[in-house]
């Protein structure tokens, strides 16, 4: 099928003459991104002003941003699961070229020592994200067409985790150590969550586990970076920088804030306030009352994807299922982390916060990822209704058949 056939097909856009969507999975998601952008409008507003003249510049690019997730969004709503499942290789080969390609020197934009970035324009595109999202659904369907394999034999672990890995290779060449633990940890889970006996892959967690702890100790830079996060006061001008300035912005807030706009810590105190750090400015401007209300918001995402899953594995809707758990563990492994680096549960890590965070590439992810679980969602329940209109018809003619024996 291709893609004008999808958009010919019925979907939660039109479905009966009217939009059949799960609301509160929509709402909830807005409420995030108009978070995201009033935040986004208040912590940039120092930085914009310095750097272009503009208080309003990084705004309204994030406003751009929106209107274009918005679309892919609205797009990927069209498009049915068996469409996904049947494209999932070369989407998986899709995600393996843009982040072979984005190491070119000269072809991939490098900021700040990290050439994560390509350059479309004045856009940039961080292929990771796009790159998380095709592993999942690649997963995903490996899980369904491999059951018997994953569930009994090592090589149908080793598989899809051997391909992980060689992405989280190309992920630490960028480097992009968030997106990497984002990346194995969600797989990982998936593959439990598809069936794999734990006899099997404890030996292997306990060598990946092994192969972390050196690859930290390898370079004393990587082990400084994990170590200053439990006491950033020791070194509060260096490598405790960041995280010193995030707590005192969550200390000025206390329950209720100071007002939208009225942060001090993004007044070039916290460094990347519009993007990895934006939480700490929220947290500040609208206290403890406006941070965990944000938080709620990405509990009942989370645990509304996780519940979609389960809804589709009921319906035996397998490949849905699982590539809705897969992606419900993206947005929860990325929330736990951007939170965790916060608030100094976690070492400091360049990684977003979804629907909130500066950044289109994530908020495109984001924005599809949606619109792949309400349409997960309506694909189970259209099911459903067809099943039950069935039973009614079959109860129906059964009922007349006796009616005409008698």
């Amino acid at each position: 099928m291709n893609l004008r056939d999808a958009l010919a097909q019925p979907s939660p856009w039109r479905h009966n003459n009217k939009v059949d969507i799960d609301f509160p999975m929509l709402v909830a998601c807005m409420l995030l991104m108009g978070i995201g952008l009033v935040m986004i409008a208040s912590a940039s507003s120092a930085v914009a002003y310095t750097n272009t003249g503009n208080t309003f510049h990084y705004f309204i690019r994030h406003m751009i941003y929106v209107a274009i997730a918005l679309v892919a969004g609205g797009v990927t709503l069209f498009i049915p699961m068996s469409v996904w499942q049947r494209h999932s290789g070369w989407l998986l080969v899709a995600a393996f070229f843009i982040l072979t390609v984005v190491l070119i020197p000269g072809v991939g934009r490098e900021v700040n020592g990290s050439r994560r970035w390509l350059g479309v324009g004045v856009l940039n595109i961080q292929p990771s994200e796009l790159a998380k999202l095709f592993m999942v659904v690649f997963v995903a369907g490996f899980l369904v067409r491999r059951k018997a394999e994953v569930q009994q034999r090592l090589r149908g672990l080793l598989k899809p985790l051997g391909l992980a890995l060689l992405m989280a290779f190309l992920l630490i060449k960028e480097p992009d150590y968030g997106a990497v633990v984002v990346l194995l940890g969600s797989v990982i889970i998936m593959l439990f969550l598809g069936g794999v006996s734990l006899v099997l892959s404890a030996p292997l967690l306990i060598i990946l586990g092994l192969v972390f702890f050196f690859f930290i100790g390898f370079e004393q830079y990587h082990l400084e970076r994990m170590i200053s996060f439990t006491d950033p006061w020791v070194d509060q001008y260096g490598s405790g920088y960041q995280l010193s300035q995030a707590l005192i912005a969550f200390g000025r807030g206390e329950w209720l804030g100071l007002g939208l706009g009225n942060s001090i810590q993004k007044q070039f105190f916290l460094p990347e306030a519009h993007t990895d750090f934006v939480f700490s400015v929220l947290a500040e401007e609208l206290g403890m009352i406006g941070a965990l209300t944000t938080l709620a918001l990405f509990m009942f995402v989370s645990v509304r994807a996780l519940y979609i899953g389960v809804w589709a594995e009921q319906a035996k809707q397998y490949y849905s299922a699982y590539l809705a758990y897969g992606l419900a563990l993206l947005w929860i492994a990325q929330v736990l982390i951007n939170l965790g680096v916060n608030v100094g549960l976690l070492p400091t890590k360049g990684l977003t916060l979804p629907f909130i965070s500066y950044g289109g590439s994530s908020l495109v992810v984001c924005c599809i990822s949606l619109a792949m679980l309400l349409r997960i969602e309506w694909e189970r329940r259209t099911q459903l209704l067809a099943e039950d209109s069935m039973s009614k018809a079959q109860i129906t003619a059964m009922a007349k058949g006796v009616r005409g024996a008698r």
